[in-house]
């Protein structure tokens, strides 16, 4: 059983709002990124200008949020049952992987004026100062704005992003430290700053990265979340046990796949039942989770060898039983016979339909007894309509 993931007009605000606040901080970069290039360049601050590269890496991972949200948010098709969420994943890992290599260029850059041409660092000017807190108190509003938008559409990807704007307001912080110790007689600072920033870069880059990594090929979910997701299974009632639970991401949902072992005396729509009040609680406590599909077993197939593959089918089951109980049990007994398939035996339960006058002396030992060149026959219970005095109806 599955449960149902998000519906399409759900869906739908969840791209829109994703893709305004996307749309608002990519203005924002756009003006910060060139405001710091111009003035970084007019006014001697390589710190400046390499935090305004820094400001445009964002107006490209905007870009790059806005056509993966488009996709991602897409309801799932034919084609894509599980939906498009992985969409996400890969433009984050994409995304990273831009920014580490974008990284590695600045800290190149930094370290070649910095150790082989000192002769060319100049001492920056007053107007750095006043871009740099600019870009400080800007980036930390769009961080706010996009987190809490990230957070209630649960999406990693909008998440990510904000923190990307935050290491914006970082570096700048550290430009603003940078600069001013530059200009109070230290310019190497102003170089080592940006190679700082550029490590920013990179570290987020990685972080970006190694999470899609992880993602797509299947990690599962965290010991502790793990261990009280089996928690909240092994206590609803009608679980004996859980066993054989994994789980994965794919973007901001989580599939969760478990066996549930339950009695192996009752019926299909009881143990689904089951199954769907595991599922109904384990929801409720992990709102993420958004399929879930379980497994009913009437025994811990984790922990020994599972049913055994060669014990007949219903069909042959019948057959061999007419054959056996010939002339002592009706035709209809044996066609609403309940067969429990456990271990390497079928256990049979009978619901007798003879007359009470064929009934005298019917038993499950006597039944077994003259079935007993059947190996893979279990445990025989019978069931009268009427209660007979003295009798054994099971073995």
């Amino acid at each position: 059983m599955t449960a149902q993931s998000r519906l399409p007009d759900q869906l739908e605000r969840e791209k829109s709002a994703a893709s305004r606040v996307t749309l608002i901080g990519m203005l924002l970069d756009a003006l910060l990124g060139g405001l710091k290039c111009v003035f970084g360049a007019i006014f001697h601050s390589q710190a400046l200008i390499v935090d305004g590269i820094h400001s445009f890496s964002d107006v490209l991972s905007d870009l790059v949020v806005l056509a993966i949200v488009r996709a991602s948010r897409q309801a799932p098709d034919r084609n894509h049952p599980y939906g498009h969420q992985r969409f996400e994943t890969m433009g984050t890992m994409f995304l990273g992987s831009i920014l580490i290599a974008l990284s590695g260029a600045l800290i190149w850059d930094s370290l070649d004026k910095l150790v082989f041409r000192p002769a060319e660092l100049m001492t920056p000017e007053w107007p750095v100062l006043v871009i740099a807190a600019l870009s400080v108190l800007s980036k930390e509003w769009i961080y706010r704005y996009t987190r809490k938008v990230g957070e209630h559409i649960q999406s990693d990807l909008i998440i990510a992003n904000a923190w990307h704007s935050r290491t914006d307001a970082f570096s700048s912080v550290i430009v603003l430290v940078a600069v001013a110790g530059a200009m109070l007689g230290f310019p190497w600072l102003d170089s080592a700053a940006a190679i700082v920033v550029a490590l920013i870069v990179g570290h987020v880059g990685w972080q970006l990265a190694w999470s899609s990594v992880k993602e797509l090929v299947d990690t599962a979910l965290d010991r502790d979340t793990t261990e009280n997701v089996l928690t909240i299974a092994r206590k609803t009632p009608g679980v004996r046990n859980v066993h054989d639970m994994r789980s994965r991401r794919m973007g901001s949902d989580v599939l969760l796949d478990l066996h549930l072992q339950v009695s192996p005396v009752i019926s299909v729509s009881e143990g689904h039942e089951i199954g769907v009040n595991v599922t109904s609680r384990i929801r409720s406590e992990y709102p993420q989770i958004h399929d879930v599909t379980f497994h009913i077993d009437a025994e811990n197939d984790a922990e020994a060898e599972p049913t055994a593959s060669h014990l007949p089918a219903r069909h042959d089951v019948i057959g061999a039983l007419s054959d056996a109980w010939a002339g002592l049990v009706v035709p209809e007994t044996l066609n609403s016979i309940r067969l429990h398939y456990l271990g390497a035996h079928v256990s049979v339960e009978l619901f007798i339909h003879n007359d009470d006058s064929a009934c005298d002396g019917l038993t499950a030992e006597k039944l077994k007894a003259r079935a007993a060149e059947l190996p893979w026959l279990g445990d025989v219970r019978l069931w009268f309509r009427q209660p007979v005095k003295d009798r054994h109806d099971q073995t």
